[in-house]
C-alpha cells in the first residue's frame, strides 16, 4: 500500500501528477535503502550522503525534475531511508506539539492543544516497526515480542513511547511528545497566560529559598515544561542531580549530573529503576535533586531526602488537585514495601513538601497553573493545605470556546514567608492580595 502524499508536499503544487510522485518516491526508496545499510538518523553526515546518492540515482536514470519537485521528493526519501518516515514532516513542524501513530493507517497530531487527524499513512505494520527500531537502536534499547514496549527519546530530547503487538491491538503504536526548539522561559509562560508575573516572582523566590516543590497535573498538562522553568531559578553555583525515566529536562546550569533509568537486558538483568537512581543520587553530594516524575516507591526515598537536608528538591506527580497529590504520595510511599502507619506517612509528606503547584490543560488547549498551594502541616490525622494563588474560571463559556478566568492571590500569606525574606526576597502584600498587615495562612479556611 503506497503512502499518502506527505503534508508539506500537499501544500505545494507539483508539476507532476501526484500518483507519479508517489511511484517515483517509492522507487527511489527501494533503490537507496539497501545502499544505506546501518545508516540511521538525520545526522549531517547521513543527510549529505543521501543527498549525493539521491542526485546520482536521478542522473543515472536520466530523471529530470523541477526544483520544487526535487526538494519535496528529496525530503520524503530522506525521511523514509534514514529518518522517521511519513511522520518526519510533522516532527519538523514547529506548530506540532505531539505526534500519535495508532497503527499504520491512522496518525494524529496535536496543534494548539487540539488533536487533528492527518492523512499520514505507513505502508504496513513492518514499516511502523522499521521507524520504531530506527528510534530506539541508537539508544541501545530493543523492542520485541518478549518486551513489547519501550520509552526512548529523539536527539532533540522529544519523548517517545512505543508499544507493539501483542500488547496493542491497533498494530505498532508510537507516541511522541515534542520539545519546543526554543526552551521556554518564565517570561514566555507569563506571555502565554499560564501564570501571572506575581506568581512567577513568588515561584522564583520559593526555588531560591530552597523550598521543596511538587508540580502536579494530568498527562500533557505541561508539568515537565514547568519543571524546566522552575529549575532555571536554581543558582549556578549549586550541584544539581536530575533523575528521570527518559531524559527530558533541559537544565542550563553547568554543574548538572543527569541520571536515567536503564531497561533490563534480555535475561532480565541490568535494570536500573528510578528508585535505584534516587538512592544513588543521595551519595553524590547533591545540593538539589530534581526527579522528573515520582510514580512508585521512589516517593519514599524522595521524601526522606527532603527531610534530611536535601531541601530545595523538585519533582512532578500525576494528580488532578493538591489534595490528590497528598493521597498519591501516600499511596506511592506504601508501594515501597514497608508496612508504615498511615499517620507516619502523612507526617513525612507534611514535613517534606512545602509547596504544590497545580498545572492543568484546559478545555481550550491552553495550559495554566490553576493553584499554588502551601502544605501547612498536620492537624489531627489530616494534612492541611492552603491555596496561595488560585485560577477562577468564568461561570459561562465565551462564544470562542476559550476558557475565560482570572488567576489571583487568595489574600493569604504563606507560613514560610519568613524563609523567603531570609533568602533576600521582600515580597509585598500586594503580591498576596493583602496589605502589609494582611492575614496569614493560619487565618485561612483550611481544606
Amino acid at each position: 500500500m503506497a503512502m499518502v502524499i506527505d503534508a508539506p508536499a500537499a501544500q505545494h503544487e507539483l508539476s507532476m501528477p501526484v500518483e507519479h510522485y508517489r511511484k517515483l518516491r517509492d522507487w527511489l526508496v527501494t533503490q537507496l535503502t539497501p545502499l544505506a545499510g546501518d545508516r540511521a538518523g538525520l545526522t549531517p553526515a547521513n543527510v549529505a550522503w543521501l543527498n549525493e546518492q539521491f542526485h546520482r540515482v536521478l542522473a543515472q536514470n536520466s530523471i529530470r525534475l523541477g526544483n520544487g519537485d526535487t526538494g519535496l521528493l528529496l525530503d520524503a526519501v530522506t525521511d523514509d531511508v534514514i529518518g522517521y518516515g511519513p511522520i518526519g514532516p510533522s516532527l519538523r513542524d514547529p506548530t506540532v506539539s505531539e505526534v500519535m501513530v495508532n497503527g499504520p493507517d491512522l496518525t494524529y497530531i496535536e496543534r494548539d492543544g487540539k488533536l487533528i487527524e492527518t492523512e499520514v499513512r505507513f505502508r504496513d505494520d513492518d514499516h511502523v516497526m522499521q521507524i520504531i527500531n530506527r528510534i530506539v537502536k541508537p539508544l541501545g534499547r530493543t523492542i520485541d515480542r518478549r518486551w513489547p514496549l519501550v520509552d526512548a527519546r529523539l536527539p532533540d530530547g522529544s519523548r517517545v513511547n512505543a508499544i507493539i503487538p501483542p500488547a496493542t491491538l491497533n498494530g505498532p503504536t508510537i507516541t511522541i511528545r515534542k520539545f519546543p526548539a526554543k526552551r521556554l522561559s518564565v517570561q514566555d509562560l507569563v506571555a502565554f497566560g499560564s501564570l501571572t508575573q506575581h506568581m512567577a516572582d513568588f515561584l522564583r523566590a520559593c526555588v531560591a529559598a530552597r523550598l521543596n516543590i511538587v508540580v502536579a497535573g494530568g498527562t500533557g498538562s505541561g508539568k515537565t515544561t514547568l519543571l524546566n522553568v522552575l529549575s532555571s531559578f536554581i543558582p549556578e553555583d549549586e550541584r544539581i542531580v536530575t533523575v528521570e525515566d527518559s531524559a527530558e529536562l533541559q537544565l542550563q546550569q553547568k554543574h548538572v549530573v543527569r541520571l536515567e533509568t536503564t531497561p533490563p537486558l534480555t535475561d532480565g538483568s541490568g535494570r536500573v529503576t528510578i528508585r535505584d537512581l534516587v538512592v544513588n543520587a543521595l551519595r553524590m553530594r547533591p545540593e538539589r535533586i530534581v526527579v522528573g516524575e515520582c510514580r512508585s516507591g521512589e516517593a519514599l526515598d524522595m521524601l526522606q531526602a527532603m527531610n534530611t537536608g536535601h531541601d530545595g528538591s523538585l519533582t512532578t506527580v500525576h494528580a488532578n488537585t493538591p489534595r490528590d497529590v497528598a493521597s498519591r504520595l501516600e499511596t506511592m510511599v506504601l508501594m515501597a514495601g514497608f508496612d508504615l502507619p498511615v499517620r507516619v506517612v502523612r507526617q513525612q509528606i507534611a514535613s517534606a513538601v512545602d509547596l504544590i503547584v497545580q498545572q492543568e490543560r484546559l478545555s481550550d488547549g491552553l495550559r495554566k497553573i490553576t493553584r499554588i498551594t502551601e502544605v501547612q502541616g498536620m492537624e489531627g490525622e489530616n494534612i492541611i493545605l492552603s491555596d496561595i494563588f488560585l485560577f477562577q474560571a468564568a461561570p459561562f463559556a465565551s462564544e470562542s470556546k476559550k476558557v475565560e478566568g482570572e488567576m489571583r492571590p487568595t489574600g493569604i500569606r504563606p507560613n514560610f514567608a519568613p524563609r523567603l525574606q531570609a533568602a533576600g526576597f521582600k515580597l509585598t502584600g500586594e503580591m498576596f492580595g493583602v496589605g502589609t498587615t494582611g492575614p496569614t495562612a493560619k487565618q485561612s479556611t483550611r481544606r
